[in-house]
């Protein structure tokens, strides 16, 4: 069985819902705290055993393709400065040549087809997907959490975690044999089933690891719901042939696709952070006591 050594970053996406922000720039530079969205998922995917690291992008991006390159201007001015605990922060959102290349997407068809994209640099080797909208706060990262239990199973892994049975119908939900323990056999999975007809309560999360064979079930895969290709619908054609398992991992996942989800996000890291910790106590404690302000919207 290969180590995984390869992720896939979807990052296509127009991120509609941020609008005006994301009209010059791509959504995964929308910061929390201090950093930007993509750095939590690179961050996890380093702490995984990443190697290489594949963007699936398209116009409009090359933001995002700068951020990971060196700033010799910023690092000598940092330098001359004496700043080295933020030279230290520069250097770690650089990636080393090679480590990193980016795939277009020119057409919006889904996130499995954005996938698929990627198939000549995944090269038959197992492959970790993650979503950066996806952050996930743990003591162990997720996706190394994942890696470690895939190195007793092998075959596709999909992070999963239990939702509230009327939120079923915005996820894609497993059908799993019973059990328990963390790790659980998928015998099936519906993408977005309506209130009351999902198979259960366990809904996947954007963390996968997955067996090259996807890819070729992509390829082979006719748009589903929404007219998307979906990447369930290829990971659904692996069950009886190799291994499917639902991983629920331990941590806490926001939701930074949404407004309400990435303000919830932002305010969670920062009470995490020691050097913000008081002042952001102290702002939500005058804010909620406060009559409404009348704020320009």
């Amino acid at each position: 069985m290969h180590r995984v050594r390869k992720a896939v970053f979807p990052v296509a996406g127009l991120g509609t819902r941020f609008l005006p922000a994301t009209k010059s720039i791509p959504k995964e530079i929308l910061t929390l705290v201090d950093r930007p969205l993509i750095q939590y998922a690179i961050d996890e995917a380093r702490a995984a055993g990443i190697e290489q690291f594949i963007f699936v992008t398209s116009r409009g991006k090359s933001s995002l393709e700068d951020y990971f390159d060196d700033a010799p201007h910023l690092a000598a001015e940092l330098a001359r400065g004496g700043k080295a605990d933020l030279l230290q922060i520069l250097e770690s959102t650089c990636m080393k040549s090679g480590a990193i290349a980016y795939v277009r997407q020119n057409r919006a068809l889904g996130l499995g087809h954005a996938v698929w994209c990627a198939r000549h640099l995944v090269a038959g080797e197992p492959f970790a997907v993650i979503l950066p909208d996806d952050v996930i706060a743990a003591e162990t990262p997720c996706l190394r959490q994942m890696v470690e239990a895939y190195a007793e199973t092998g075959g596709n892994m999909l992070a999963m975690m239990e939702v509230a049975p009327e939120r079923t119908s915005s996820y894609g939900v497993l059908d799993l044999t019973p059990g328990s323990g963390p790790l659980r056999t998928v015998r099936g999975m519906v993408e977005k089933p309506p209130a009351g007809k999902a198979p259960s309560d366990m809904a996947i999360i954007g963390r996968y690891i997955l067996s090259p064979s996807v890819l070729d079930a992509i390829g082979r895969a006719a748009p589903g719901s929404g007219g998307e290709i979906q990447l369930t619908d290829a990971i659904a054609s692996e069950i009886g042939r190799r291994p499917v398992h639902g991983f629920a991992f331990e941590g806490r996942r926001f939701d930074c696709g949404s407004k309400a989800g990435f303000v919830q996000a932002t305010i969670a890291f920062a009470l995490q952070r020691p050097d913000l910790r008081e002042a952001v106590l102290e702002i939500l404690a005058e804010t909620a006591t406060r009559e409404r302000p009348a704020l320009a919207v």
